[in-house]
């Protein structure tokens, strides 16, 4: 079923076992953890170009569609997040948000609670049967069986995560279920853009599931 003769390079990275990774024919969708996500690429040090993002997986091959998911403080109208999640709609992502708790940890930082793992696992599986190829932008270990149960509909499944970051992102058990692991260190001269303090692409306070 994956036997294609035509793979395509990474844009703009010659790393031979990209080569591998994408095909031209494939059906993909993406499955953002933005917490997760925005997290790795801050221990990197860079923040994310979302139109840069889609448009590196649309030149890969189907895309099918993009899922970016969330959780948002009821009432945060002047969230730090808000004009991320704004644009994001407008740009050919499908959203999913949900309310999160907001508190302060021990270190006195803001935090805010709220777990997408459900909604995520959900839309994947039943996406599940009109895709080839899912990647999830998560290193979180409890999506190793959604993993699974992917590739036993013949999926693939590639993660986007790191292990260059320290510490590392990526949980052991979901790169080795993973069919493809991708370091999103990697993608920095795709997707990335200079990390700064205040602004939509952060997202704000730190989340936490």
């Amino acid at each position: 079923m994956f036997d294609h003769p035509d793979p395509i390079r990474l844009g703009g990275i010659s790393i031979g076992v990209f080569l591998t990774m994408f095909y031209r024919d494939e059906r993909l969708a993406l499955f953002i953890d933005g917490a997760n996500l925005h997290a790795t690429g801050k221990a990197l040090g860079f923040d994310i170009d979302y139109k840069l993002l889609r448009q590196e997986f649309m030149r890969r091959g189907r895309l099918v569609r993009a899922y970016y998911y969330t959780a948002l403080l009821d009432g945060d109208e002047y969230s730090p997040i808000r004009p991320l999640v704004d644009w994001l709609q407008y740009n050919g992502f499908t959203m999913r948000t949900k309310p999160a708790r907001e508190f302060t940890d021990a270190q006195g930082r803001r935090k805010i609670k709220g777990n997408m793992e459900v909604e995520l696992t959900v839309d994947a599986l039943d996406i599940a049967g009109r895709i080839d190829h899912a990647v999830l932008f998560s290193g979180d270990g409890d999506f190793r069986s959604l993993a699974e149960a992917l590739q036993r509909r013949a999926v693939r499944v590639s993660v986007v995560s790191s292990v260059r970051s320290s510490p590392s992102m990526i949980s052991d058990e979901l790169r080795r279920q993973a069919d493809n692991f991708i370091d999103l260190e990697e993608l920095r001269d795709v997707v990335g853009r200079p990390s700064r303090q205040h602004g939509p692409a952060q997202g704000g306070a730190d989340q936490e599931d």
